[in-house]
């Protein structure tokens, strides 16, 4: 890695990365927030959870309903908003690090210095994962700072839980970049690279969300990298997170790798 570059490529995306980030963590206070109120009522929300299609109550993770607050926030926060955020942060800075250099002829003045291609590829993917963990540290943050704010009875903030739910989004998005990354190395046109990703990231979510939905086409979530993250199940204690973090870490690593090696040897527009 090319500590020079990664540091003024940090300067370059630190904005954007903070935007990303201010966003999430203030969803993540608004959600704590209007906890209370939806505690108060949550009898009735259950009703009405329980009047709507099972897999649609899945498919969003309402499956547990508003009885705890860690049930709530997997579902309301962690098993769909943040997903868009983080999905969205991806694929864009991915294409940014990448194939928008080489579109705009950007790259050339980075191979004329004294590194190779392999160095740059891995400062620029390291740019992308230091992203992805400042929103998610930031996001975990604003959490503590938001129970102990709005909750009075902190006695329901599972600390732990909490920590698992933001690790395996982690986890997740170091897949969901790493495979965002790979694709933004094959391409040279910029906009085709944001085609390509947003195409993969978002399919791999929508056919989750499907599986999810219908016991008929349930088969459909075993194709998406999706399905090894589940909040609802971290938060009732039924998932397997060490298999699922192992998984989603080596889909990633090999995604990154595979970036890597494929930049290193293609040819690049002058």
């Amino acid at each position: 890695m090319n500590l020079t570059l990664y540091k003024q490529m940090m300067k370059v995306h630190i904005k954007g990365i903070m935007n990303y980030a201010i966003g999430s963590a203030f969803y993540m206070i608004l959600m704590v927030w209007i906890y209370p109120s939806i505690a108060d009522n949550a009898k009735s929300l259950n009703d009405l959870m329980k009047a709507m299609p099972a897999g649609v109550s899945k498919a969003f993770g309402l499956e547990s309903g508003f009885n705890s607050f860690d049930s709530y926030i997997s579902g309301e926060f962690y098993g769909l908003l943040l997903l868009l955020i983080m999905t969205i942060f991806c694929i864009m800075l991915s294409t940014q690090l990448i194939a928008k250099l080489v579109d705009q002829g950007s790259m050339a003045y980075l191979l004329s210095t004294p590194t190779t291609r392999a160095k740059i590829a891995i400062t620029q993917a390291a740019v992308l994962v230091t992203g992805s963990f400042i929103i998610l540290l930031i996001t975990t943050i604003s959490g503590f700072i938001g129970y102990y704010l709005f909750m009075e009875d902190t006695s329901v903030f599972r600390a732990m839980t909490f920590i698992q739910l933001n690790l395996g989004a982690f986890f997740l998005f170091f897949a969901v970049g790493g495979i965002s990354f790979f694709i933004s190395s094959l391409v040279n046109d910029e906009k085709r690279a944001l085609g390509i990703a947003g195409s993969i990231a978002f399919g791999f979510f929508s056919l989750n969300l499907l599986g999810k939905i219908s016991g008929k086409i349930e088969w459909l979530k075993n194709i998406s990298i999706y399905t090894l993250y589940n909040p609802s199940e971290i938060v009732s204690g039924q998932a397997d997170i060490i298999q699922s973090f192992i998984i989603l870490g080596i889909i990633g690593l090999a995604a990154f790798i595979m970036a890597v090696l494929v930049f290193k040897k293609r040819d690049l527009p002058l």
